[in-house]
C-alpha cells in the first residue's frame, strides 16, 4: 500500500531548492557525491524528523504514558537520475524553516530501503523518521494516522518502527517493530544502573 508522504512546510522545500542552486552551498558541502554531479538535482520524500531523548522516554517508564517527542527538522532525499545520493536537512529559525546542511553516508541509503520496504506493507502509514540520539539510533516511524499533522503527534502503540542500518547493538535493522514492543527495550537501555554499594571495610583485628 502507497506511503502516505506529508507535505512539507513551503519555506523547507524552497529553502533546499535554493541550496541545490546554489554552487556555494554544494561545494561547501561535505558531500564529495553531491559535488562530483553535473546534472539535475531533485528534493524528493520529505520527512519530518522527530527526536526522542532520554527525558522523552522518561513518561513510559514513569507509567506507561505516551513518550514525548519533538519535530527538529525536515529532511529531504537528493535525487540524481535514478538513485538518491545524498540529503538535505532544514530547521526552523525564528523567522521560519531554514536550510541546515547536506550529509551523505549510510542513512541515505538505508533510508530510502526502509520506505521501498514500508511500500509492500498492506496497511497505509504517514512516515516520519525518530531519531534516538543517545543510542546514536535513527529510525522509520510508520505512524498509522496517516492524515495527522507531521509536526505533531505522539508514537501510538501500534504504530511501527524501522531501525535503520547502522543501528545499535543487538537491534536487527529494516525488522518492524510495534512501538509498543520496542520503546520499552530503549527505556531499559537508557536507564542508568544503580550505582554499586561502596564497599564494607572489615572491622581491624582485636
Amino acid at each position: 500500500m502507497p506511503l502516505h508522504v506529508p507535505p512539507a512546510p513551503a519555506p523547507a522545500l524552497r529553502s533546499v531548492l535554493a541550496a541545490l542552486g546554489s554552487p556555494t552551498a554544494v561545494h561547501e558541502a561535505h558531500t564529495p557525491a553531491l559535488r562530483a554531479i553535473q546534472g539535475p538535482l531533485t528534493a524528493e520524500l520529505p520527512l519530518p524528523v522527530h527526536v526522542l531523548d532520554r527525558l522523552g522516554l522518561s513518561n513510559l517508564a514513569a507509567g506507561g504514558r505516551p513518550p514525548r517527542t519533538r519535530l527538529t527538522g525536515w529532511r529531504f532525499l537528493i535525487r540524481s537520475g535514478d538513485r538518491y545520493v545524498a540529503a538535505a536537512d532544514t530547521r526552523l529559525a525564528p523567522d521560519g524553516w531554514v536550510f541546515s546542511h547536506f550529509f551523505e553516508g549510510p542513512y541515505v541509503a538505508a533510508t530510502e530501503r526502509a520506505l521501498r520496504q514500508a511500500e509492500s506493507l498492506t496497511t497505509g502509514y504517514q512516515p516520519r523518521l525518530l531519531s534516538v540520539p543517545e543510542l546514536y539510533m535513527l529510525t522509520l516511524w510508520l505512524h498509522g494516522a496517516v492524515g495527522a499533522d507531521a509536526a505533531a503527534g505522539l508514537p501510538a502503540g501500534e504504530d511501527l518502527l524501522v531501525p535503520l542500518a547502522p543501528a545499535p547493538p543487538g537491534i536487527a535493522p529494516y525488522r518492524p517493530h510495534p512501538v509498543s514492543e520496542l520503546l520499552p527495550v530503549l527505556t531499559r537501555r537508557l536507564t542508568p544502573l544503580p550505582a554499586a554499594a561502596p564497599p564494607t571495610l572489615a572491622a581491624p583485628a582485636a
